[in-house]
């Protein structure tokens, strides 16, 4: 007889559960076009975070050249986040197409090279210079951006809007038409 109890009382109290949930859920948020947004009083915020409609989470790194560079000092400015690292083949095919859209657009590109996963930092000037990639390499030293972005494949791209807010995501390799064609969608 007990055992009847919980075949019944179980699905009664997932479904209860399940609808506070989404009851708690839209009761502060509001889902649309992907975008998660805050309501702050009479206007709404888009959430940081790191799916298409949040607004990308900002950093400070420094460049291969030695700058400090946060991604907030590109708002206004449409942004091709590259995360990528010297011994990944499909990041190897993809920078001559992101160097081309970099020199043909008006785009940013800043290309986070994994650095705490390379051999040395030697070895991405060589990569720079092998390539002759003329865009921002920032070095993520101690992993700390791509633990902020959760980046588990590469290449992973970004392409943010002038105000920072992500409007498309990709796992892999890119080449020149794809990039060409999600840039033209961005504002």
């Amino acid at each position: 007889m007990r055992i009847t109890n919980w075949h019944v009382f179980m699905p009664v109290l997932m479904v209860i559960t399940l609808f506070t949930i989404v009851a708690f859920d839209s009761s502060g948020a509001q889902q649309g076009e992907n975008a998660a947004f805050i309501k702050n009083g009479n206007k709404e915020e888009v959430m940081e975070g790191t799916e298409v409609g949040n607004m990308a989470p900002d950093f400070r790194v420094e460049t291969l050249d030695g700058q400090e560079v946060r991604l907030s000092d590109f708002r206004g400015k449409r942004v091709v986040l590259n995360f990528w690292a010297t011994w990944c083949g499909p990041c190897r095919e993809e920078m001559p197409d992101i160097q081309r859209l970099f020199e043909d657009k008006d785009v940013i590109v800043l290309a986070v090279n994994l650095t705490y996963s390379e051999d040395s930092a030697k070895k991405v000037s060589e990569f720079v210079r092998e390539y002759e990639l003329t865009f921002p390499i920032l070095l993520d030293e101690n992993a700390s951006v791509s633990q902020l972005y959760r980046i588990q494949p590469i290449p992973t791209t970004y392409m943010l809007d002038s105000n920072g807010k992500i409007q498309y995501k990709a796992f892999g390799a890119m080449n020149y038409e794809w990039l060409l064609q999600e840039l033209q969608k961005i504002k």
